[in-house]
């Protein structure tokens, strides 16, 4: 974006009536970080046996002067089971999202693996992000096993990786994040989570898993080495834990203002947690508005956005005319956080994507420019009974649409790790 353009955005988000319609100005409130949304649909997938899920992007530096290559990767989720996941598919585009080319489904070094005793594995929930350090764009999720496409909740969960080569256009195949040995070893999983990279190229990675025989997970963040072609575990942080509603998972993480900031899910409420260093993290606390009321989000993935004025939080939450949706996971809300009280402000939140009946809970934040932030998510065409899995029914427009929210910011972002 050139500087006039730039300047043209500004004043159109901060001075009223100036032709700008008030669903893309941010409130004009003290410290509010303005921007616009514009929401592209890239694809769709449903064909009431199948739909796209986990919609993540990476990008691919390609020069000071060319656009980033934008990496797209998601999989199909089967309808007719719970979590059944197959391969991760790309898409790639060369101009922002202008055009694309794909799906590529990398069967090959993304897909399921045949284990003994009839168990099947596959790599989920995986979520792409350039290294600087190392010059790759490291993709990170964890492992899945099923037996009779059914999830065996008894069996190993480990994190796994892959690295993408910009060249080929192919990943490597993914391999098993090597732990120490220990109760906390059998289930560590890195899905769904967002990551920190250091300026020395260590990765910040939250992870979440649970000792054999508890009910309920737990949350750490782990400090691992990445040369280009292995993740290493260097240490781990203090575990993170809460009785009831299955504990804390799905963890993400983000730096801002010289804290780290854990957003983490319940099935009953969601939490925050903030660190010095990025691994040993005061008690958890409930989300909250700014007004000390609970922000209502619950059982769904919450991920960050940070700009360099101020951070934000991704989310879906309750009363919001959406009883329809399980789990309340539609629409999907951004809301700038109150650094002093480690609150949403209310004042600030705005609709990222609509609610068309289907739920949007599992998506990925991706700095793609310094004027651009993305949040993708797909319309998860799925949901339940207390007897079967069953199709959406999509009268309220639902047809699995993966969505790129692009948050174009009025002044640029010069807090991107890349």
């Amino acid at each position: 974006m050139n500087p006039l353009s730039r300047l043209v955005l500004l004043l159109s988000v901060l001075l009223a009536g100036s032709g700008v319609r008030a669903a893309d100005r941010a409130p004009v409130e003290v410290g509010v970080v303005p921007y616009k949304v514009t929401l592209d649909t890239l694809t769709h997938g449903y064909d009431g046996n199948y739909c796209w899920v986990h919609p993540r992007a990476g990008i691919v530096p390609r020069g000071e002067h060319r656009s980033p290559a934008v990496v797209f990767t998601m999989q199909k989720l089967w309808l007719k089971g719970s979590d059944v996941f197959y391969a991760l598919t790309e898409m790639r585009s060369n101009d922002l999202g202008r055009s694309w080319l794909g799906p590529y489904e990398h069967t090959d070094t993304l897909g399921r693996r045949d284990e003994p005793d009839g168990v099947v594995v596959a790599a989920s929930d995986f979520w792409p992000k350039w290294h600087a350090k190392s010059g790759k764009l490291l993709g990170i999720g964890h492992t899945v096993r099923y037996k009779n496409n059914r999830v065996d909740a008894t069996a190993a969960r480990q994190t796994v990786y892959a690295v993408y080569d910009p060249e080929r256009r192919v990943w490597t195949p993914w391999q098993i994040l090597v732990l120490p040995e220990g109760p906390s070893a059998f289930n560590s999983g890195a899905g769904s989570v967002q990551r920190v990279d250091l300026p020395d190229g260590d990765i910040l990675l939250p992870v979440y898993g649970k000792l054999k025989g508890e009910p309920d997970y737990r949350a750490r963040v782990l400090r691992c080495r990445f040369d280009g072609t292995t993740l290493r575990y260097v240490a781990a942080g203090d575990e993170l834990a809460v009785k009831g509603g299955r504990g804390l998972v799905e963890p993400s993480l983000a730096r801002f203002g010289g804290r780290y900031f854990l957003t983490l899910r319940n099935d009953t409420t969601a939490y925050l947690a903030t660190s010095a260093d990025g691994l040993h993290f005061d008690a958890p606390r409930v989300w909250r508005w700014d007004d000390g009321t609970e922000l209502g989000s619950y059982n769904t993935q919450a991920h960050w956005v940070t700009h360099r004025d101020g951070l934000f939080l991704v989310y879906t939450r309750r009363g919001a005319s959406n009883d329809h949706v399980i789990r309340h996971r539609a629409p999907l809300f951004i809301g700038q956080v109150d650094l002093d009280k480690l609150a949403v402000r209310r004042a600030t939140e705005r609709i990222l994507v609509p609610d068309r009946g289907a739920r949007l809970g599992n998506f990925g934040v991706t700095e793609v420019s310094p004027d651009e932030t993305w949040v993708t998510v797909a319309e998860w065409m799925q949901t339940f009974s207390p007897q079967l899995i069953i199709p959406v029914d999509n009268a309220r427009g639902a047809d699995n649409s993966v969505y790129a929210a692009r948050i174009q910011w009025a002044k640029p972002n010069d807090f991107l790790q890349w």
